[in-house]
This record gives structure tokens, C-alpha cells and sequence, in this order.
């Protein structure tokens, strides 16, 4: 998988072609996704066809000139493959995520 994968509303901010990232859990996320995917944990059609349902649901709740969150998008669209194919318990997910989004600019490992 990479960005190309993703298009149309799926597109992720990009700026000169590169992928951009307003926060580093956001570059965390993509990775894990892109890595739990080349890993067989789900098909990428599978992520695919979850991001377009939570970018509609978004869509259908919002006005239009609202900040579209493509990265929170994006987080929940994995976390409900992921529980869906049963790959992680729920409340381990949940622990690691909060764990990922709070952890300082720079803190990369």
C-alpha cells in the first residue's frame, strides 16, 4: 500500500506529492496501518471500503466548509477493521491508541 492507494475522498494531505502530517501519531497511524496490512492482518480493499463509510458518516454530519480531520478519519476507519477481524481485544486497542496520541512532538519510538 501506499498514498497513490488512496484516492479520490480517501486522499491523504499531501503538499509536493509528499504525505503530510500535522502531528506525529497522525505519520504513527499510516504506518501502522500501511505494516498491519503488508502483515495479512486485513485486505487493503477491506480499509478502503472502512474509510469510506467513516469519511460518509462524517460527511453526512457535517457542514462542508467544516475542517475535514482526514487523520481521526483515518484512525477510526483502522480501528474498525481491526476490531472487526478481531485482531486486537478492544480494551488493549483503546490503551494503545490513547498511548500513541499523547506521547510529545519528537518522541518517535
Amino acid at each position: 500500500m501506499d498514498s497513490a492507494d488512496l484516492t479520490g475522498p480517501l486522499t491523504p494531505p499531501m503538499a509536493n506529492g509528499e504525505l503530510v502530517f500535522d502531528a506525529p501519531w497522525q505519520g504513527r497511524v499510516f504506518g501502522m496501518a500501511n505494516l498491519l496490512h503488508q502483515a495479512g492482518f486485513f485486505p487493503w480493499s477491506e480499509f478502503q471500503a472502512a474509510l469510506i463509510s467513516v469519511i460518509g458518516d462524517w460527511q453526512a454530519t457535517h457542514a462542508e466548509e467544516d475542517p475535514y480531520p482526514y487523520y481521526e478519519l483515518f484512525l477510526q476507519a483502522l480501528l474498525n477493521v481491526l476490531r472487526h477481524n478481531q485482531c486486537l481485544d478492544t480494551v488493549q486497542l483503546e490503551a494503545l491508541v490513547h498511548e500513541l496520541t499523547q506521547r510529545p512532538h519528537g518522541h518517535d519510538h
